[in-house]
């Protein structure tokens, strides 16, 4: 079994952006930026045979590239955050290529984390913070509330493996799939 994520990847001016937010944030642990990217669906436990057909599936898919755009920043965990993110502009083309992987994903065998699909990039997660560390952290995202990146072009999506270790997780690149 194999835990895994697909996702986009980023353009660096795109990282450089975010890595510059996330210094600005005072975030109690904060990703790394080689590591910021948008997931697309995650899977605690990949078997071999569903995560092979699922990668035929992804590989099949026909997608136009599309633009995209960061907006906003943002936390999760509502009075005792958890993660600090930076957000996506409305994308027509984003969700329907969600959906489209997550389905050819559940055809192929394999159970995706049933979440509402939020599109994302994490910039830090952490314990819940103390009060007034987590009042300094609310107001600094709602300063940054604004922030925008991009747009860039979305070419490809990424297959990662997510290996988890006592620093957290480190994620090894599996396949890329070009868009036609």
């Amino acid at each position: 079994m194999r835990r895994v994520f697909l996702g986009l990847d980023l353009p660096d001016p795109i990282r450089a952006a975010l890595a510059m937010q996330q210094f600005l944030l005072p975030l109690p642990k904060k990703a790394p930026p080689e590591q910021f990217h948008l997931t697309l669906l995650f899977v605690a436990e990949a078997p071999d045979a569903a995560l092979e057909a699922a990668h035929e599936a992804w590989s099949a898919l026909r997608i136009a590239p599309f633009p995209l755009q960061l907006q906003g920043l943002g936390l999760f965990g509502g009075d005792r955050p958890r993660a600090a993110w930076a957000g996506v502009a409305p994308s027509e083309p984003l969700i329907r290529l969600q959906a489209r992987c997550e389905g050819a994903a559940r055809l192929a065998g394999l159970d995706p984390e049933h979440r509402r699909f939020s599109p994302h990039v994490t910039l830090g997660m952490f314990r819940p913070p103390g009060f007034a560390e987590t009042a300094a952290l609310e107001r600094a995202v709602a300063a940054g509330a604004d922030f925008r990146a991009g747009p860039w072009e979305v070419a490809e999506m990424v297959l990662w493996q997510s290996h988890l270790g006592a620093r957290g997780a480190r994620h090894e690149e599996l396949a890329r799939y070009p868009f036609s």
